[in-house]
């Protein structure tokens, strides 16, 4: 697979395909049950194959049946979250099968440390094109995107806006808003462009593809306008010296068993 500019991931669909991320919840880690999910997914959005299949979290929680409850989330019936041990190598084979077969023409992981990525690696036989991993500027993750760049394993960040997908649902943890940051909002000034644009550029100017969600269809095309402009080697120094190593989507915070950042 070719490293993907930001635009590929959010532009138009192929027939019959899907590009984009589509992953592969917790639930579903066993070998057993990563083909029929799979298959399940692709009939729920009506396609052929996925052009990139991830596995969404290296965690491995207890199978649900999609007939008693879809989509399964963290938690059983009873509301606790159960562990199930199947390592990641088992579900790495799954993944690859489901290239062998045609369901997806590419795999990667999410939410990664460098140390599972080389795990995988020295045992894949389809290796992971691509590390998607929340990246902001209060996350700037800088040595895991150097290791992925080193192995030739494309990143896409997600949450590129920090903290603004997370204030509706309470889970900012109190950070400013880096839309209204001095720092992001002078350089917008200083290039004409929207605070979001520059947060965006930010990213793919260090190589890296970006996912940003909004209802909103001028933002959108705003959003897609994010490379027609180059941020100044100082600029973005100093957008990266805002990192505080702020993790706003880390699974220990709902089971402590659950800290795959530690």
């Amino acid at each position: 697979m070719k490293k993907r500019q930001a635009k590929e991931f959010v532009g138009p669909f192929k027939k019959g395909s899907l590009n984009g991320k589509i992953s592969l919840w917790n639930t579903f880690h066993a070998h057993e049950h990563v083909k029929p999910i799979a298959k399940k997914q692709l009939g729920l959005w009506g396609i052929d194959y996925f052009d990139l299949f991830l596995v969404h979290f290296p965690i491995a929680l207890k199978y649900v049946d999609p007939n008693h409850r879809y989509p399964p989330e963290w938690f059983d019936d009873n509301g606790r979250v159960q562990l199930q041990n199947t390592p990641l190598q088992e579900t790495w084979g799954a993944m690859e099968e489901l290239v062998d077969v045609g369901y997806a023409k590419n795999i990667g992981l999410s939410n990664c440390s460098g140390s599972l990525i080389l795990d995988v690696l020295r045992y894949a036989r389809i290796e992971p094109q691509v590390l998607q991993v929340e990246l902001h500027p209060y996350l700037v993750q800088t040595a895991l995107v150097d290791l992925a760049k080193t192995l030739n394993i494309a990143v896409t960040a997600y949450s590129s806006f920090g903290p603004q997908g997370y204030f509706e649902l309470s889970m900012d943890k109190g950070a400013q808003s880096l839309l209204t940051h001095d720092i992001i909002t002078q350089v917008a000034s200083r290039h004409k462009k929207t605070a979001a644009q520059i947060l965006l550029r930010w990213a793919t100017q260090r190589g890296i593809a970006v996912v940003p969600k909004s209802n909103d269809n001028a933002r959108l095309k705003e959003n897609l306008q994010c490379d027609s402009f180059e941020l100044d080697q100082a600029e973005i120094n100093a957008i990266t010296a805002l990192n505080i190593n702020l993790r706003l989507n880390n699974p220990a915070e709902i089971d402590p068993r659950l800290a795959i950042f530690a």
